[in-house]
């Protein structure tokens, strides 16, 4: 579909995360709707946010009942009911976040029960959850279609993946690269890549040692400047990179 619109229509498109329309309610006591985790209002002005459920239902052969669960319970599902429609065959009811299941739940429970699984849901209320904005930092810049809101206690890991993911898909350049992921302010994990390396010495014949610290003294320096201004580019590669990554 994306390459089809940017060849149809001369667009230049991102794929991003899926989101959830999240209820920020502030401090203030006002309540404020974000569906792009960049908007979201500072940490310091928020008293809670509220993120969608829904209610899932899963019809699987029994055989695979602990491979649902499992899987169910990686995705903050609340186990509700199990049902037998047949002596071989259940519904398996679940209450989850949807910003959960938008992603790579279907296929997920695809693979786990061998294509056996069917999946339905319906949206059930709105829960109050403890979820936090990560930003991802390129360069000390933050990179808006990296942002996301994660579960707290998923947090670590996902920006973890998320800087490994990016530090292996954004190419070297003649500068360092510092990818970072933060949380309020706070660096929670972080990856380096590496800056191309020049060989100035190359021409450089004899052993004039003197001579050789200027020529390496004026390169770093070189280099400072190039990552004070640097703006790095983000190939597609790497948003779809994240948008893969496992739990």
């Amino acid at each position: 579909i994306q390459e089809r619109l940017e060849r149809e229509y001369n667009l230049n498109l991102i794929a991003t995360t899926p989101s959830v329309v999240f209820y920020v309610y502030l401090s203030n006591g006002e309540m404020t709707k974000i569906s792009n985790p960049a908007d979201m209002p500072d940490p310091g002005t928020i008293a809670y946010i509220e993120e969608p459920y829904v209610r899932g239902s899963v019809l699987v052969p029994t055989e695979f009942v602990g491979s649902v669960m499992d899987l169910s319970k990686e995705k903050r599902a609340e186990f509700v009911d199990m049902k037998y429609l047949t002596p071989t065959r259940v519904e398996l009811i679940f209450y989850l976040p949807l910003s959960e299941i938008l992603l790579d739940y279907f296929d997920k429970l695809k693979s786990r029960t061998k294509g056996h699984a069917s999946f339905d849901y319906e949206f059930k209320e709105y829960r109050r959850s403890d979820l936090v904005k990560m930003d991802i930092l390129l360069n000390t810049k933050a990179v808006d279609a990296l942002s996301v809101v994660v579960h707290r206690e998923k947090a670590y890991n996902r920006g973890r993946q998320i800087c490994e993911i990016l530090k292996e898909a954004i190419p070297r350049q003649m500068f360092e690269i510092p990818i970072q992921a933060v949380i309020g302010g706070k660096i929670i994990a972080r990856e380096t890549i590496k800056a191309l390396r020049k060989d100035v010495l190359a021409k450089c014949y004899g052993g004039d040692i003197s001579r050789k610290k200027k020529l390496l003294e004026k390169q770093k320096e070189g280099k400072k400047r190039m990552k004070q201004v640097g703006n790095v580019e983000v190939p597609q590669e790497a948003f779809l990179a994240v948008l893969k990554i496992p739990d």
